[in-house]
């Protein structure tokens, strides 16, 4: 079973993600901060990382930087969360080590189709 970390620091959106993509073929776990993140990718690194592109306490590209530098046999794929589309940001994050972007606030057929293109779920 693949398994997704979404970190946002809005309960709400870790909700709404953990009801679209959760079933029987994802398993969804949840980060409220950068730092809670990177404690979990050290313990079990997930197969797919959405990050909030606005975290309060680590930026996203220190974020991606931090994930991809820890040591595991999982290389995940990694998105990162945004509000609206910012190009810099999107490039800044590509070169981090993320594979794209997701715009908030999102609804079921965008989340899944995003994940499609991901070839993470159906």
């Amino acid at each position: 079973m693949k398994r997704c970390l979404f970190v946002d620091d809005s309960s709400v959106i870790r909700k709404v993600a953990k009801r679209i993509l959760g079933g029987s073929d994802l398993t969804v776990i949840e980060a409220a901060t950068g730092l809670d993140a990177i404690e979990m990718c050290a313990a079990d690194m997930p197969d797919v990382i959405v990050i909030d592109g606005a975290l309060p306490d680590v930026q996203a590209v220190d974020l991606i930087r931090r994930i991809r530098a820890i040591e595991s046999v999982v290389k995940p794929q990694i998105l990162v969360s945004l509000v609206e589309v910012d190009v810099a940001s999107i490039m800044k994050a590509k070169r981090a080590g993320a594979q794209g972007y997701l715009l908030k606030p999102f609804n079921r057929p965008q989340l899944l189709e995003r994940f499609r293109a991901l070839k993470i779920a159906a």
